[in-house]
């Protein structure tokens, strides 16, 4: 009896030490299919990053350092970043934060920067005081590129599009333009007065997206412009480099809705219903760094109700050098050689010098 379970106690063991060697052997197979799993692995990675390094730098090594592996890395990581910032800015550029840019090179050559660019307001049913304009100081064809190439001022009419676009208006005005090949067409815009500060924004901000010039001004086609004198005018502030000139004056902000210069916005101008300071709407100027401010921000700058006030609000919170420029003002137009401006709010006074061959 006692040999008999001596037996069973010796079999016992021997059948648990099998056991045990049988785990151990299949862990032992177990963590050495890992180790093989894992080196193999690593020896991809490590192929994968020479291949990479072979085809980045052109040059076929035998082993890559820890470094060079870094510093792909982070190559990769870098260019993830550029093509994210690519989409960004691409996305900006349709949202109108930025201006497009410039090419101021053909072949070897640098092309001569305007020194202005001049945009004559006009609209519908006012094709006599454009005809007169032309007439007068604006000349057409070759002697309008004359005056670009010789003065460097460039000049166009703006105008928007009919509420129906289309229609005789339109059509009346793309007509002439194929004639006389001098107009900015702003597409985005329907003519009508209550559209005149957001006509000079997107004037602006077409004009530095177009040319890049020294300056940039603002006309109205009832207005007779001394070239050569304005020349003269905008050559002294050509070192300025944020400047704004005109007639500066500030008005009355009226409250009233039945007044011919109702103000919807008054109650932003305090108590004193007094517009801060800015230039007649005859006609300003602005300097290239100023045009290409409401060109970026086009989307949200805002406007009042009246345009001039409008360009005068864009610049109050910007470090700008008010110039008040008395040449600019109704009062200039006499002498003639020293005026800048002649008004002729009937068109009176161009038609009278032309039949009288002056001007």
């Amino acid at each position: 009896m006692q040999s008999r379970g001596s037996n069973q106690r010796l079999a016992a063991i021997v059948s648990g030490s099998r056991s045990s060697t049988l785990l151990f052997a299949m862990f032992s197979i177990v963590a050495a299919i890992y180790v093989a799993g894992r080196l193999w692995q690593d020896s991809q990675n490590r192929v994968y990053l020479i291949k990479e390094l072979d085809r980045i730098t052109g040059q076929g090594k035998s082993a890559i350092s820890v470094e060079d592996s870094l510093k792909i890395i982070a190559c990769k990581e870098q260019h993830k970043k550029l093509e994210a910032l690519e989409m960004e800015l691409a996305a900006a550029r349709r949202e109108g934060f930025l201006t497009k840019p410039f090419s101021r090179a053909r072949g070897s050559d640098l092309k001569k920067r305007p020194l202005v660019v001049i945009g004559i307001h006009t609209t519908f049913g006012h094709k006599r005081n454009r005809d007169a304009i032309r007439k007068a100081w604006m000349s057409t064809g070759v002697a309008l590129k004359k005056m670009e190439d010789e003065k460097g001022v460039v000049v166009r009419f703006v105008i928007g599009r009919s509420a129906n676009q289309g229609d005789g208006l339109d059509r009346a005005i793309i007509n002439e333009n194929k004639q006389t090949n001098d107009f900015i067409i702003l597409n985005d815009l329907v003519e009508a007065p209550e559209e005149l500060p957001k006509k000079t924004k997107l004037f602006f901000a077409y004009a530095a997206d177009n040319w890049d010039a020294e300056s940039y001004a603002k006309v109205n086609d009832d207005v007779y412009v001394n070239v050569d004198a304005l020349v003269t005018t905008l050559k002294a502030h050509l070192q300025e480099p944020r400047t704004y000139i005109g007639c500066m004056k500030s008005g009355e902000v009226f409250s009233d809705v039945g007044h011919k210069w109702y103000e919807p916005d008054w109650w932003k101008f305090g108590d004193g219903k007094s517009y801060f300071r800015y230039a007649s709407g005859e006609m300003y100027v602005i300097s290239r760094s100023l045009a290409k401010f409401i060109s970026i921000n086009r989307s949200i700058i805002r406007t009042y109700a009246h345009d001039d006030v409008s360009a005068g609000s864009w610049f109050i919170g910007l470090n700008v050098k008010y110039v008040h420029e008395p040449n600019f003002c109704c009062s200039s137009w006499s002498p003639v050689e020293q005026y800048v401006l002649v008004f002729d709010l009937n068109n009176l006074v161009i038609q009278r010098n032309l039949e009288s061959g002056s001007l």
